[in-house]
C-alpha cells in the first residue's frame, strides 16, 4: 500500500506538473484566439508564427531577439566570471571560504523582486541611463553565482597536485589555467552556462525593474505586457510550446550521452 500511494502521489505531481504545458500545446494547434475553446485542427498559429503574419509580429520578434541576445551576453560574462571566482574560492582557507561562499549563495536564496528593486535603486542612485546594458549588468549579477556553485564541486573532486605538477613542469600560470584546469573544469563551466542561460531566459521581475522606460522588452515582459491588454496572442501558444519541446530534446540528449559514457567507463 505503501508503495501504491507512494506512486499515485508521483504521478499526481507530474500530472500538475506538466497539464498546463500539455494543454497549451494542444491548443496551440486551433485557430481559436480563446485558450479552451476548440475550433478544429489547424497549424495556422504556427505558420502565423514563423511567417509573421500576426498582429504585434514586430514587437514579439524583437522581443525573443532581446531575450536571446541579453542572455547568451550574460551567461557567458557569469561563466567567465564565475568559474574565476571558483578558483579564487577554492584556493581559500578558513573562515574567509565559508564567508565568501556564504555570501556568494545570499543572491540564489534572495527573491527575485528584491534583487531587481536593489539594483534600480542603485542604477539611479549612480545616475545610470536604465536600459539595454542594465539589463545585461543585472542579469550577470544574479547569473554569475549559479556558475560558482557549478564549478566548485569540480574543483573540489580535482586532484590539487595536477596544477603544482604542471607549474613545476615550466608551464607559466595562465598556460596550467588554460591547459590544466580549465579542461577539467569543463563540465562544470557548461553546466553553469546552461543554468546561467535559463535562468536568464526566464527572469521577469529583475528585467522588469532595470529595463527602464525605453520600450525595452525581453519575453516574460512582453507576455506580461500582452496579458495586461486582455488576453494573450494566440502565436505565444506554438512558440511556448516549441521552447517546451527544444528543451525536452536537449535534456534528453544530455542524459543519452550520459547514460553512454557511464557504460563505456563501465565496461
Amino acid at each position: 500500500m505503501k508503495r501504491f500511494f507512494a506512486q499515485c502521489y508521483i504521478w499526481l505531481l507530474l500530472i500538475v506538473l506538466y497539464a498546463p504545458i500539455v494543454f497549451i500545446a494542444v491548443f496551440s494547434f486551433t485557430e481559436s484566439k480563446v485558450l479552451g475553446n476548440w475550433t478544429g485542427f489547424s497549424t495556422k498559429l504556427y505558420a502565423n508564427l514563423f511567417t509573421g503574419n500576426m498582429q504585434g509580429t514586430g514587437s514579439l520578434m524583437s522581443a525573443i531577439e532581446n531575450t536571446l541576445i541579453i542572455a547568451l551576453i550574460a551567461a557567458t560574462v557569469s561563466t567567465i566570471l564565475g568559474t574565476i571566482a571558483a578558483i579564487g574560492i577554492h584556493n581559500m582557507r578558513g573562515r574567509a571560504k565559508h564567508a565568501i561562499t556564504f555570501l556568494n549563495n545570499i543572491p540564489m536564496l534572495n527573491p527575485d523582486i528584491i534583487t531587481g528593486v536593489s539594483l534600480f535603486l542603485l542604477f539611479v542612485f549612480l545616475h545610470v541611463s536604465q536600459g539595454y546594458v542594465t539589463v545585461v549588468l543585472a542579469h550577470i549579477t544574479f547569473c554569475t553565482p549559479y556558475v560558482v556553485l557549478s564549478v566548485l564541486p569540480k574543483l573540489t573532486q580535482m586532484n590539487p597536485n595536477i596544477y603544482e605538477a604542471a607549474l613545476d613542469l615550466g608551464a607559466t600560470p595562465f598556460q596550467a589555467l588554460r591547459k590544466v584546469l580549465m579542461p577539467m573544469l569543463k563540465p562544470g563551466m557548461i553546466s553553469g552556462f546552461i543554468l546561467a542561460f535559463t535562468m536568464s531566459l526566464d527572469d521577469f521581475a529583475v528585467t522588469f525593474f532595470t529595463r527602464g522606460t525605453i520600450g525595452l522588452d525581453t519575453l516574460s515582459t512582453y507576455i506580461y505586457t500582452d496579458a495586461r491588454k486582455g488576453g494573450l496572442t494566440p502565436e505565444l501558444r506554438p512558440m511556448i510550446t516549441i521552447m517546451f519541446v527544444g528543451i525536452l530534446l536537449l535534456l534528453l540528449i544530455i542524459n543519452i550521452r550520459k547514460i553512454r559514457n557511464s557504460n563505456q567507463q563501465a565496461a
